[in-house]
């Protein structure tokens, strides 16, 4: 059974969803007046390989994940692009389902709009103050901490006076840690910017409403578990809770997971140490989508990520030897005998679920696959792989791959060149040169293939080919 860390009750714990067999989950989105960088990404990556395996153990997730298209900074950067805010956001949510698919991050099952859910912000809000958990200054409506006792019990962080008042509103979206004062619910309209209609006059929503209002209207008054960046806890999720709760009157989350940053060659990413990387910047330095995505997931989720261009490298290294594995692998012969691999297999795949179960610890469910590679290596190098040996491994390649979406690689393949039958005939005039004793010959067509960037393996089952 799956234990996860609560960040709520500071422990791990065994996860059972409300509705047996069904997983209401929400995490937080992006911010789409952006590309993301590759911090975003790892967190939208550890939602995915949670996700994948909560489905591969057999439950139906239902998973939600907002796009914040209207907030300070949307608005800011439409308005110096002199574009419409519709028009801004769009391009950067665009950009960001790109990213995702270069990621082989599975979609979510539902990705709900801010603006598109208005309707049901102010529903929120009007309850709110309706209750007196929230009241009405100047056009803009607050959430008054002082009436919801529990207010700091996710981060710890609460105010210093009894009655929130005396220490004023915060009208930013976002702000510093330790600054607990009664948070906007619906901010009033400035001169220039998009409004809508409310009862207490034209405006727009504040950041934390927005989450309380999609997670609700999609996933209900409770969520089995609530996903997002470490930096969000305060004050954007210690506001949910307090504004969920005093809206439902119900416990908004039972299990609060939060992955935490990662840095750059040692250091805090910042655009000015020129250390600040979005997917499109690797990627136009030639990086391989697929190491991004393995170097993403090799430090538990809890851990802070060194994210180096060496790290990169040595993920490309490891995922080519996996693939050559199992490019090997696939090409054993059916009517090869030897070792069945029964095993082994059995063994790597306790292993691995035993990683993914253990506060999904991806690098130990990775591990258990490169130490079956290990294992069979030199069997396969020997011919004493049998065709069901092949095949059991092939099959749990195939189910590992179901959470960690890094060993098929056939597209890789696909886009390397188009000249395959090329060289597959120059392999074979290769072995017919041996075979006749012409070795010279043989020699040659060796070297050929070299300058080409290929390289030819004979094995017991015959010659193969890879490329560099």
């Amino acid at each position: 059974m799956l234990k996860l860390y609560n960040t709520k009750t500071r422990g791990k714990e065994e996860f059972e969803p409300l509705e047996n067999g069904v997983v209401r989950l929400y995490a937080c989105g992006p911010t789409v007046y952006d590309f993301p960088h590759i911090g975003n990404l790892r967190t939208f990556l550890f939602s995915d390989l949670l996700v994948r395996h909560l489905k591969r153990s057999g439950h139906e997730v239902r998973n939600v994940m907002n796009i914040t298209d209207v907030d300070d900074k949307t608005i800011r950067g439409a308005d110096e692009e002199g574009v419409s805010l519709r028009e801004y956001t769009q391009k950067y949510t665009d950009y960001f389902f790109e990213d995702l698919e270069t990621l082989r991050i599975e979609p979510a099952w539902k990705y709900p709009r801010a603006t598109e859910h208005i309707d049901e912000m102010l529903e929120v809000v009007e309850t709110l103050v309706e209750r007196g958990h929230a009241y009405e200054h100047e056009g803009s409506v607050y959430f008054d901490i002082s009436s919801f006792d529990e207010y700091g019990k996710l981060s710890g962080i609460v105010p210093d006076a009894t009655d929130s008042r005396e220490f004023g509103r915060l009208d930013d979206d976002e702000y510093e840690r330790e600054d607990a004062r009664d948070f906007v619910l619906w901010k009033a309209g400035k001169p220039g910017e998009p409004t809508w209609e409310s009862p207490w006059g034209p405006g727009r929503p504040g950041w934390h409403i927005e989450c309380t209002a999609m997670s609700t209207a999609y996933l209900g008054k409770t969520l089995d578990m609530h996903l997002g960046a470490v930096d969000l806890v305060f004050p954007h999720h210690e506001n949910e809770i307090a504004q969920s709760e005093a809206y439902t009157g119900e416990e908004f989350v039972r299990y609060w997971v939060h992955p935490e940053h990662l840095i750059v060659e040692g250091e805090k990413m910042s655009k000015s140490k020129g250390n600040f990387f979005t997917l499109r910047d690797l990627l136009d330095r030639g990086c391989d989508p697929i190491a991004i995505r393995h170097l993403l997931m090799t430090a538990h989720y809890r851990r802070q990520l060194n994210f180096t261009v060496e790290g990169l490298e040595q993920s490309l290294h490891a995922l080519e030897r996996l693939w050559d594995f199992a490019d090997r692998m696939s090409e054993v012969p059916a009517d090869a005998e030897g070792e069945d691999l029964a095993g082994e297999v059995e063994a790597a795949l306790s292993k691995f679920e035993a990683a993914l179960n253990d506060d999904l610890n991806v690098p130990g469910a990775m591990a258990a696959v490169f130490a079956l590679v290990r294992q069979v290596n030199p069997l396969l190098a020997e011919g004493r792989v049998s065709a069901d040996g092949a095949q059991r491994v092939l099959d749990f390649f195939a189910d590992a791959d179901r959470v960690l979406g890094i060993i098929e690689h056939q597209d890789r393949a696909d886009a390397a060149g188009a000249d395959d039958a090329e060289i597959e005939a120059l392999v074979q005039e290769r072995q017919e040169a041996r075979e006749a004793g012409d070795y010279a010959r043989a020699d040659e067509i060796r070297d050929e293939l070299l300058e080409q960037g290929i390289v030819i393996e004979d094995t017991a089952h015959g010659p193969r080919w890879r490329r560099e």
